[in-house]
């Protein structure tokens, strides 16, 4: 096994485990947040996106976007090695569809919310919070999932079809 088959693996699995943590959100946690109230909705957002902030996180998401290049850089240099573009491919969905749409979207809405005072605010600006929130985050997490998903697809595909079939 090669330095590169070993970071492709790798990448194949940074990739899985934030495909993974995206898609645990939008089957299960999304859905059970909705059926909260607004306040417990809001706090409990809070309290997630403070709890996500953490280096096991980080290395998943920021890992995947480091290992992406790195892989698409080992399988150009590798003469006869398939996967190249497909690599490239699934780096461009993930540096646009999920970093791209966090920092811009999902980010920004969790930073307003941080800074929103739930213990201070009346129902009504509970309610106007959660709705500037809920629907414009689950839409970009909705992004950010099928973003994952399809570059994990490259990727596995890249792994599996990295070298051409032997010659008969």
């Amino acid at each position: 096994m090669t330095a590169s088959t070993i970071v492709l693996l790798i990448t194949a699995f940074s990739t899985a485990l934030i495909t993974g943590l995206f898609y645990s959100y939008s089957c299960s946690v999304n859905p059970g947040l909705a059926k909260l109230a607004d306040r417990e909705y809001l706090l409990a957002m809070q309290s997630i996106n403070r709890a996500i902030l953490n280096p096991v996180f980080f290395a998943s998401f920021m890992g995947t976007l480091l290992l992406l290049p790195l892989s698409a850089w080992l399988m150009y240099k590798q003469p006869g090695a398939n996967g190249f573009v497909l690599i490239l491919l699934a780096l461009l969905v993930y540096g646009a569809g999920v970093w791209g749409v966090t920092m811009a979207g999902n980010v920004p809405l969790n930073e307003a919310l941080d800074k929103f005072n739930i213990a201070a605010a009346d129902a009504d600006a509970i309610k106007q919070q959660r709705i500037s929130f809920e629907k414009p985050w689950n839409r970009l997490h909705t992004i950010r999932t099928l973003a994952t998903v399809i570059s994990l697809i490259l990727v596995l595909i890249a792994c599996v079809t990295r070298y051409p079939a032997p010659e008969k």
